[in-house]
């Protein structure tokens, strides 16, 4: 695929590859870094809380990114950052999402990520400001709709992704939406190698979506018990429940047992039991119950957020290399 086909916001990246918002442990330290180390980085907008009566932090957030990114492009014109992104949870329940589009579109912020709920009236605020606006779905129904109310691409997210994932393998998603959806698609499922990032491209992606080796990170907004549990923990490890948001989702075995419960007899919530509304109990749960993805395997040790994407970047070209050598021989 040219890349040339692509929105410019999402041309010219090392790899191609798109950081995940995840929820509490994105902050600007980590956005940061992810952008410096040459791909997209991105936080959940609702990850910048303040108390009642501040400013808004979402603005102090992207004051800081922009301007520590324009500062290392100045410094570093050869190898200047990736863009960044700021993730929209579009649920009803989210009573700050008027104020904060109405902020990024301000700032003008270039990539938005928009997840459960696809509505015109967010992508119309992105576009207002030259935004590009990708909607993660995890079926082909999904994809269809977000894209008819003026989504400008997809995140697929497959089986073994962390957090909110769907149940359907990669293969089969992305070749759905590929029979008839030629723009911008990223595809999420446990994607945390060099080889895997290959295969996501080989299979029709433009973009893998990384989400779960950035828990283990320096930067990261995580407690020190959550990253060791990241690196000491596979995908034997991870448990599918609906019970923590109402929303199906990946988190770690290990978290479940600590809080008390059987990972094994976990009861089922009802989708009508999702609230995202600021100063809820729900995002509560998160700081106990551990998201995770199934590619933790892959995650050996708490480091650098560039240390990932470099080992990323090496595994991905080596993979590729060694395809091409089959291929001519």
């Amino acid at each position: 695929m040219a890349e040339t086909r692509l929105p410019s916001a999402l041309q010219g990246l090392r790899i191609p590859m798109i950081a995940a918002p995840l929820f509490i442990i994105s902050v600007p330290e980590l956005v940061i870094a992810q952008c410096k180390a040459g791909i997209v980085g991105s936080f959940p907008a609702l990850n910048a809380r303040e108390a009642d009566g501040d400013p808004p932090l979402l603005e102090a957030w992207l004051t800081r990114i922009s301007e520590e990114l324009d500062r290392h492009n100045q410094a570093n014109p050869d190898q200047p950052a990736a863009p960044f992104a700021v993730n929209q949870i579009v649920h009803r329940s989210n009573v700050r999402l008027d104020r904060d589009l109405e902020i990024c579109a301000r700032h003008k912020v270039p990539i938005w990520i928009t997840s459960l709920g696809a509505r015109v009236e967010v992508n119309e605020a992105a576009h207002s400001c030259g935004g590009v606006v990708l909607h993660d779905i995890i079926n082909n129904t999904f994809a269809r709709k977000a894209i008819e109310k003026g989504a400008d691409g997809l995140v697929a997210v497959a089986a073994g992704a962390g957090g909110h994932a769907g149940q359907q393998s990669p293969f089969a998603l992305i070749r759905e939406i590929r029979e008839w959806f030629d723009g911008p698609l990223a595809l999420s499922g446990a994607i945390a190698t060099g080889e895997a990032l290959l295969a996501a491209r080989a299979m029709g992606a433009d973009f893998g979506y990384v989400g779960s080796p950035f828990i283990a990170t320096d930067e990261a907004n995580a407690v020190q018990g959550y990253k060791d549990m990241i690196v000491d923990s596979g995908a034997e490890d991870i448990v599918y429940s609906s019970l923590f948001t109402g929303v199906w989702g990946n988190y770690l075995r290990g978290s479940v047992e600590a809080a008390g419960m059987d990972p094994d007899n976990l009861p089922v919530a009802n989708a009508s039991s999702m609230n995202f509304s600021f100063g809820s109990s729900k995002p509560k749960a998160w700081k106990t119950i551990w998201g995770s993805g199934q590619g933790i395997g892959a995650v050996k040790s708490v480091e650098p957020a560039g240390a990932i994407v470099e080992r990323i970047a090496e595994e991905y070209a080596a993979a590729g290399a060694r395809l091409a050598q089959d291929f001519q021989g």
